[in-house]
């Protein structure tokens, strides 16, 4: 499994305590992604991947889509909520590649659609 953001790929939206799980495994910050195992499902792939990028262990429970203003040349995306407060080691990425950012800090970060809006009703006062 590697990230990726193309056809069948799957990102993973990890949030806690007001703030969204990014990666670096490039360039920039972005939703922990990748693409499903054979009869693997969303929900199972986001979990997978937010654990072998990060340590973090999460349970996808909620697929994003159309109904969610999703854009049908993304990447789904799957709501995650953190079962672990600390990460286990072996994560393919670094520590310094992973940051929980402020929900408001996002707005530089390329983000689905579908991920926007479901924010926007997440957003702490």
């Amino acid at each position: 499994m590697t990230r990726e953001h193309g056809e069948g790929a799957v990102q993973a939206l990890v949030l806690y305590d007001g703030r969204v799980l990014l990666v670096r495994p490039d360039d920039g910050w972005e939703l922990p992604s990748g693409t499903p195992q054979p009869a693997e499902s969303a929900e199972a792939t986001a979990a997978r991947v937010v654990y072998e990028l990060t340590g973090y262990l999460v349970d996808g429970t909620e697929t994003l889509g159309a109904h969610d203003n999703a854009r049908a040349d993304e990447a789904p995306a799957v709501v995650c909520q953190l079962l672990s407060a600390e990460p286990s080691d072996g994560a393919r990425l670094a520590p310094e590649r992973l940051r929980w950012a402020a929900i408001a800090d996002t707005a530089g970060t390329p983000l689905p659609r579908s991920v926007r809006t479901y924010l926007q009703g997440h957003t702490p006062v």
